[in-house]
């Protein structure tokens, strides 16, 4: 771990803004898109690069906007990683956004959110916040294999239904979905079930499969040839170095996954879940930010 000044902490623009507190993570998930070469790492992934000046960059980029809107986190690396334990810039953040009246988009794969519950019931009461949890396989050996980590898919499907009970809408991403490892009916039918179970307001999914580039692809690769004897060749036959690597399974699987969404009145297209998690409310977007008590308030 490692620290940094950085010069800005949003990115984006119409409306809709991302930041990334942390640079790298420690999850260790097999199929990381972050370890890709085009995003231009200089330090080894786990040497985790900590935005120290976030919060501080954060809060005069909310004070400098003249319309309430959501903010993305969680995108690039994830906002709970082990770090976030000792440092709380995540929590900071939180804090600065609930008290200008904005709203938060927050993806993770860590049951830490947990700690920041009632701050993000906090934020969902005044403005907008939606939780999105990656759930790639219910099998708990499988799950330490890709995501080493991290809690596995049983403990992040309650903490969506807490959650729940709170009133806070959550997403789920369901990807990767890995060939010849994750791919299953069984696999996808139970983790959909229990989205269903559990309310969940979208799932975001892009087709069953994966996607691989330099950088990311050597690293799976590695992983594949660790833990699952001959499926490296399998993929080098089947995929060569395609970027997009769909499942054998995917079409049986994409249409099991859309009809049971459409059944229980989930978002299933990664339109509807985006533009879902983009809308603020209009009664929110028009409070002052003197409205809420914040100004003061120490951080």
């Amino acid at each position: 771990m490692h620290f940094v000044d950085a010069k800005s902490i949003l990115t984006g623009n119409g409306g809709r803004y991302g930041m990334n507190i942390y640079r790298g993570c420690s999850h260790g998930c097999i199929y990381c898109d972050s370890r890709s070469a085009c995003y231009r790492f200089t330090h080894p992934f786990e040497d985790i690069e900590v935005k120290k000046n976030a919060p501080e960059l954060l809060e005069a980029a909310l004070l400098a906007k003249k319309k309430k809107c959501m903010i993305g986190t969680g995108a690039m690396s994830d906002p709970y990683m082990h770090c976030e334990e000792e440092l709380r810039l995540t929590r900071r953040c939180l804090e600065i956004i609930s008290g200008y009246g904005f709203g938060v988009a927050i993806q993770t794969k860590s049951d830490r959110i947990m700690r920041d519950i009632d701050l993000l019931d906090e934020i969902n009461q005044k403005a907008k916040c939606v939780v999105q949890f990656t759930l790639t396989t219910y099998n708990d050996a499988l799950c330490h294999i890709i995501e080493p980590n991290v809690c596995n898919t049983r403990r992040r499907i309650e903490v969506l239904a807490e959650m729940q009970k709170r009133g806070i809408p959550t997403v789920v991403w369901l990807c990767p979905i890995l060939p010849f490892i994750n791919d299953t009916e069984e696999n996808v039918r139970t983790i959909l079930e229990e989205c269903v179970r559990v309310g969940v307001k979208g799932i975001v999914c892009f087709g069953m499969g994966l996607t691989l580039r330099e950088g990311d692809r050597e690293y799976y690769y590695a992983a594949l040839e660790r833990h699952f004897s001959g499926l490296k060749q399998k993929y080098i036959a089947a995929y060569g170095n395609a970027y997009e690597l769909a499942s054998p399974n995917n079409g049986k699987l994409m249409a099991m996954f859309t009809r049971l969404c459409r059944e229980h009145g989930i978002l299933c297209t990664p339109e509807e879940c985006f533009r879902f998690m983009a809308e603020l409310p209009d009664k929110y977007e028009q409070l002052s930010i003197f409205d809420d008590g914040f100004r003061g308030r120490t951080i």
